[in-house]
């Protein structure tokens, strides 16, 4: 049995989405704020702290609807033909989640009490926790009786308190404000069954959950408990921080007292929870007892002798007297005593051909390091915690009302592991995080108990090392009408290329090539070749400030091969731009030539031929307009195709200007910037190049003499000696292609920002809370 996928409605930004999770290890990808951590937050409150819901974790958009709510109940107050209030109404506007989990014939016995019908016989089973009023009449009630106390209130405050232009406001103006103080009292969560049959896929991203049926009665007591344990691993870790504020949906676990997380604390609560040999003992504690009593004894007699002359002293005083009870001293040893200070957990620190070992306490350590292995001891105590390791099986209660014991199902959610790892920790972590959950002899490969986890991560290396099927991508996607907010959409990267096929392994294997941070970014600029990924950014640093400051990746994907992320650039939805080159040719099948326009050339290139702008002909390349150089996918969403376009060049300072048509970002770069090659001196490419322009007599012979140039050229080494030129400002711009593509990104990713302002990325805002 595990979870095969929630839908998740009003929580936050996730107004209604599909998560479908692996049966092992499932990695929540996207750019920042696109909503990862709220999916993480969902299932933890819905699963785990049901009570840790605020009128902060509803979308905002469903407050209109929400505050109508109670607009309406005022209208209709002591209307004899008022309808009343009644829960359907909140239904839509509440956040809930559908819990689908994939049941085996031979594990019904662990859901009987969620079945729909009793003809169900395996396979999928949902369940629908929702937020929703506990009694609804009640809050009608008690929400009338405060409105109307306030403005009666209002109402004999003294003259022009009470009005504009700044009128003195009481709680509560509205229901939004009611429930700000009011949730826990009148807000619960209670779980209904769904049916199977009535399962509908997502369109175009968007969760489509079942409507209940009218009438459906809640699942009695809580259904999931004994059926799920769940386990969090918070984002905030503050490793070696003194200051580090407690994660209230952490539980305070494995703090010191200055509330900081420390491996000595965890070390405590799983000694506690596991080895204690004074709880319950068995019999291979009993070595162990009779230790701690002898020192225990030794100890008492040492302490009582030094103590002998104060307590003598005190008795001089006239206390105790006869009939007072006297002083002794008396110990309680507990081994995890010794765990609780500063050097309780040391390092081994090797020093060549030094013999005594030489140690530091762990606070003297790198936080990657702590960190790492703060969190798989983490993973350690939850594994451990869960199958009843140790004494933790003697000690469980009874009572506990869980129907099972393990539960069957053990979801773990770790938000963020990258947090102070280096790269190559983090893609060993994110290998063995699962392996270190399943180390047990009754796991491992068996089926009989499930582990899921579910990592929310920023990190490019961590999704490197991940299988596209184990990939979840968090998509912004802007308002949709007036009065929404941005909302998220979640993409399942294993739908990407259907089948496996020759694109598929082509693209999978570049990304681990490359640790590309595609799916972290809000924008993409696909380059050619070397030259390009080493000057583009000195171009953006140059000239485009606005996109400097933007968070775009930059990839060498060769003019040949972009098409093949065509794929997975529009299912992310990724605003990209396609810088690569004419590679003209006189057939289709013929070797690359200098281009030349009338004279039947096509294009090799298959990105132009088949993507962007779909031509194959030199010509209609050459006189392509703007507009057929973009593809426009919806409002956030485009991508644009850069090539080398036709220039007017003067060659010498007295010539005409003449046309020419360059092949490659070398020869453009040359020809973008002739005035300054002119006088440029320098060895290699660049000399040549200087040469090509002094010796040329017209477009043809210019054209070619670059075209020779650069069969053998070494281009990366170009672009170095152009960034070490000494001139101040750097005199090269860029080609003129170039500059109308990163004129458009920059232009893209504006709009994008304007259409996502609403509250993609909040402002800090201070608010003072008088109580």
């Amino acid at each position: 049995m595990y979870i095969r996928f929630v839908e998740i409605q009003n929580f936050r930004k996730l107004k209604s989405i599909r998560i479908d999770l692996t049966p092992q290890t499932t990695v929540f990808v996207g750019a920042n704020n696109s909503g990862k951590t709220s999916a993480i937050a969902a299932l933890r409150h819905f699963l785990k702290h049901q009570s840790a819901f605020t009128t902060n974790d509803f979308t905002l958009s469903n407050w209109a609807r929400i505050n109508r709510i109670g607009a309406d109940w005022e209208a209709q107050a002591g209307q004899p033909d008022s309808p009343g209030p009644s829960t359907a109404d909140w239904a839509a506007v509440l956040p809930s989640l559908d819990l689908w989990l994939q049941v085996e014939n031979n594990e019904i016995h662990y859901v009987s009490h969620l079945l729909p019908t009793l003809d169900w016989e395996g396979g999928l089973l949902g369940v629908r926790l929702r937020l929703e009023p506990k009694n609804v009449d009640e809050l009608y009630k008690e929400f009338l009786s405060a409105i109307r106390k306030a403005k009666e209130t209002l109402k004999a405050a003294p003259p022009g308190l009470g009005t504009a232009p700044r009128a003195l406001a009481l709680w509560p103006e509205t229901m939004r404000h009611f429930l700000e103080r009011r949730l826990r009292a009148f807000l619960t969560v209670r779980a209904y069954s769904l049916d199977p049959t009535k399962q509908t896929p997502p369109k175009d991203g968007v969760a489509l959950p079942q409507p209940l049926p009218p009438g459906s009665e809640p699942i009695a007591g809580e259904p999931l408990k004994g059926l799920i344990r769940i386990d969090l691993i918070s984002a905030q870790r503050d490793l070696a921080d003194p200051s580090g504020n407690i994660d209230r949906f952490d539980d305070g676990e494995n703090r010191d007292s200055r509330g900081t997380r420390r491996l000595s604390a965890q070390l405590r609560s799983y000694y506690d929870e596991h080895l204690d040999p004074q709880n319950s003992p068995a019999p291979s504690d009993l070595d162990a007892l009779r230790a701690i009593q002898e020192a225990q004894t030794v100890f008492d007699a040492k302490l009582k002798t030094g103590f002998s002359a104060a307590l003598k002293e005190v008795e001089e005083l006239g206390y105790p007297g006869d009939t007072d009870p006297k002083l002794t001293i008396a110990t309680k040893l507990r081994l995890t005593d010794g765990l609780n200070h500063d050097a309780a957990v040391q390092y081994d620190v090797v020093s060549p051909g030094v013999t005594d070992i030489l140690r530091l306490p762990e606070d003297y350590n790198g936080l990657g390091y702590q960190n790492l292995i703060c969190m798989v001891f983490r993973l350690m105590s939850f594994r451990d915690s869960w199958m009843q390791v140790g004494k933790v099986a003697k000690t469980a209660s009874p009572e506990s009302g869980d129907s099972f014991s393990p539960p069957p199902l053990h979801l773990i959610l770790l938000e963020e592991p990258e947090a102070h790892l280096h790269a190559q920790v983090q893609q060993v972590f994110i290998r063995k995080a699962y392996t270190v959950l399943r180390a047990h002899d009754d796991l491992g490969p068996s089926t009989r108990l499930s582990t899921q986890l579910v990592v929310s991560t920023h990190s490019s290396h961590i999704a490197h090392e991940c299988e596209f099927s184990r990939l979840r991508y968090f998509r912004r996607q802007p308002p949709s009408g007036a009065g929404e907010v941005p909302i998220t959409t979640v993409i399942n990267l294993s739908e990407v290329f259907g089948a496996n096929n020759e694109t598929e392994r082509f693209v999978t294997r570049y990304l681990k090539a490359t640790h590309c941070d595609l799916f972290f970014a809000d924008a993409a600029i696909l380059v050619e070749g070397p030259a390009e990924r080493i000057l583009v950014p000195q171009f953006i640093r140059q000239d485009f400030p606005e996109l400097h400051k933007a968070y775009v990746t930059l990839l060498e994907i060769g003019g040949s091969h972009a098409h093949r992320l065509r794929p997975l650039i529009e299912k992310l939805g990724l605003t990209t731009l396609v810088i690569t080159d004419l590679d003209a040719a006189k057939s289709p099948g013929g070797a690359t030539r200098s281009p030349e326009r009338g004279k039947g050339q096509v294009t090799r290139n298959a990105t132009l031929k088949t993507w962007l702008p779909k031509m194959e002909q030199l010509d209609d390349l050459l006189d392509a307009h703007d507009d057929q150089k973009v593809r426009t996918y919806d409002q956030l969403f485009s991508v644009r195709v850069a090539y080398q376009c036709p220039l007017q060049v003067q060659l010498d300072e007295i010539g005409s200007p003449i046309e020419v048509a360059p092949n490659t970002f070398e020869d453009a770069l040359v020809f973008g910037n002739i005035s300054v090659f002119r006088v440029l001196t320098g060895d290699g490419l660049i000399g040549k190049f200087q040469n090509a322009v002094h010796t040329s007599n017209g477009q043809t012979t210019v054209a070619q003499a670059m075209f020779e140039l650069l069969k053998t050229a070494k281009k990366a080494e170009f672009a170095l000696d152009l960034l070490e030129l000494p001139q101040e400002p750097w005199p090269i711009e860029a080609p003129a292609y170039i500059r109308e593509g990163l004129e458009w990104l920059q232009t893209q990713l504006h709009r994008r920002q304007q259409a996502l302002s609403v509250s993609s990325e909040p402002s800090a805002v201070l608010a003072t809370t008088v109580a």
